[in-house]
């Protein structure tokens, strides 16, 4: 009797055929963004301590085979997964990636199964030929096999993922420098395949922050106007879940996993609004800041949710997409940031976030390029008196703007060249200095670029205009950091686009500044290039090239230790 149930089951089966697919799928996007080669834990996540909220508590995260353990993690939750970035996987790196160009890096990134990312604009740091290197693999031309191109086994394989650059156009060739989308596929069930595109793109300012031999021989198109004139073509195959890769984003004014996404500010919202409404979700990043938006939060697009994972591998976005199998369109979103919390100091959120072991493959790789880079790295070169900050008194909530680290860089310039005012864009500080013995490294990670620095005159006209460059054109106000002599005062109540410095308070030296004299400013190549705005740079006179800007912040670090911080007199605030 079996027998026969078994062939009836198998006769019913024939004649309707197998189980249909799932009406919808669940795939699961990892994404990261501004990873900036960050192999090593370097910096603690503040954030409110859950006992008080008026204090604040530092958990240890990041390090790239932490990362590699939490993504892998995420991985074996749902095999439907891909693993996807938003841009700057490399350029402004510590020195244990940007000594080797980024080779490591990426050798950590093709192990946690990166797929597809979009271009950021430090992928441009060393220029359109070095990044198809990058991509492609081969060693670096004009590198020393062994020693800093090719350290294992003498062959580098390049990216294994692929990187996505929509509208990034090769003036060479009038095409795409890297394909402008790729799609993926997943299986749900009965052969029936449902597939995800993904496009990439970069903010179309980025000749504005990228050196201009970066982006020479390219061109940077409308993010939002190409993405959509992409969508046709997507279509036709059959794809209607898009999921946008973007290296632009916002500020909010709440925390990393808010979902209110209080407070959006910033240069993607535009675009946002701009994007055809059958776009759902975008994975975003440029801004280091960790954001949930559901529902178009901040935009006239009601129809989106974006995202970002902050910085240097210390978040991941865990994006859940269903998708509905039979139209190809994505149904619903859910997302989480989750940190990267790492066993490398105290956790006071022991109870609620563990500490995840490292990735032992990732931990060797790291390992081994820590070990290579050691001596120059861990080479003492100073004291600092006590911790010298990058952030303490952050616009946002309220204070001046004046970063005591940034004033410390702006000092060594002026030290470097005597009788100059030294000034670095907010934007190009990008660490800060613990209390104690100052390394090589630790100062590297201060301002990892490697300028030359260039000395210039200005009026005292042009210098007013530069400090109002500060604003114009800006969400989020990075004040230039400003060698010691320098004082001003702004006020906050003015529109971005007047003068919000205060008439009569630029004085150098005590002395008002004289609108028809001249001055000797010190600045690094990038900013002399008119970089972040302040186009007035490009107007000097006299431009005479000095030393690295490192060369020179190493050299004033030695010789002011025990170097204190800087008082913050130097910017004052109104309202």
């Amino acid at each position: 009797m079996r027998i026969v149930r078994v062939l009836l089951v198998l006769l019913i089966v024939g004649i309707l055929g197998a189980a249909p697919p799932a009406a919808q799928i669940t795939v699961k996007l990892i994404a990261i963004n501004d990873f900036h080669g960050y192999l090593e834990p370097t910096e603690t996540f503040a954030l409110p301590d859950p006992a008080d909220t008026q204090k604040t508590i530092h958990e240890p995260v990041g390090g790239a085979a932490y990362l590699a353990t939490v993504i892998g993690d995420l991985k074996a939750g749902n095999s439907r997964n891909v693993v996807v970035g938003a841009g700057d996987m490399v350029g402004a790196s510590p020195l244990s990636s940007a000594l080797f160009h980024d080779e490591p890096t990426i050798q950590a990134l093709n192990a946690m199964g990166l797929e597809f990312t979009s271009v950021g604009n430090h992928e441009f740091d060393e220029g359109k030929a070095e990044l198809l290197r990058k991509q492609r693999g081969g060693c670096r031309p004009a590198g020393k096999i062994g020693v800093d191109t090719c350290l294992i086994n003498g062959t580098f394989s390049g990216a294994k993922y692929e990187y996505l650059a929509a509208n990034v156009i090769d003036d060479a060739t009038g095409k795409t420098l890297f394909p402008p989308y790729a799609i993926k596929y997943f299986d749900a069930g009965n052969g029936k395949r449902v597939g995800i595109a993904f496009i990439g793109v970069v903010l179309h300012d980025t000749p504005v922050v990228t050196t201009a031999a970066g982006v020479r021989g390219l061109h940077f198109a409308d993010e939002a106007d190409t993405i959509n004139s992409l969508l046709p073509s997507i279509h036709a195959q059959g794809i209607h879940a898009v999921v946008v890769l973007i290296h632009q984003g916002i500020f909010t004014s709440v925390g990393y996993n808010d979902p209110t996404c209080a407070g959006a500010d910033g240069d993607l919202l535009p675009e946002l609004d701009k994007l055809d409404r059958s776009i759902r979700l975008v994975i975003s990043g440029h801004t280091h800041r960790a954001y949930l938006c559901a529902s178009g939060q901040g935009t006239n697009n009601p129809h989106v949710f974006y995202t970002s994972a902050g910085k240097y591998g210390q978040i991941v976005s865990d994006i859940n997409v269903d998708l509905d199998v039979a139209t190809d369109t994505i149904a619903n979103i859910s997302a989480h940031n989750d940190l990267v919390v790492n066993d490398r100091g105290p956790n006071p959120l022991a109870e609620t976030i563990s500490a995840v072991a490292p990735n032992p493959a990732i931990a060797a790789l790291v390992a081994g390029y820590h070990g290579a880079t050691a001596p120059l790295v861990n080479r003492v070169i100073g004291h600092a008196a006590a911790d010298i900050s990058l952030d303490g008194a952050e616009v946002a909530r309220g204070g001046s703007g004046e970063d005591a680290i940034g004033d410390v860089i702006a000092d060594a310039r002026t030290f470097a060249v005597p009788g100059s005012i030294g000034l670095i864009n907010g934007g190009g500080v990008r660490s800060f200095l613990h209390g104690g013995d100052v390394t090589f490294g630790a100062a590297y990670n201060v301002q990892p670029f490697g300028d030359l620095l260039y000395t210039e005159t200005l009026t005292g006209a042009q210098l007013l205009t530069l400090l109002d460059e500060q604003w114009i054109g800006k969400k989020e106000v990075e004040l230039l950091g400003i060698s010691h002599g320098l004082t001003y005062t702004w006020d906050a109540s003015k529109p971005d686009a007047a003068s919000k410095v205060v008439p009569g308070s630029v004085k150098y030296d005590g002395a008002p500044i004289d609108p028809v004299a001249d001055y000797r400013v010190t600045v690094d190549a990038f900013m002399a290039d008119g970089g972040d705005g302040y186009v007035v740079l490009r107007q000097g006179r006299q431009k005479t090239a000095g030393e690295l800007d490192l060369q020179a912040l190493d050299a004033y670090i030695t010789a002011k230790s025990p170097l204190a911080p800087p008082p913050s007199d130097r910017v004052a605030r109104l309202h």
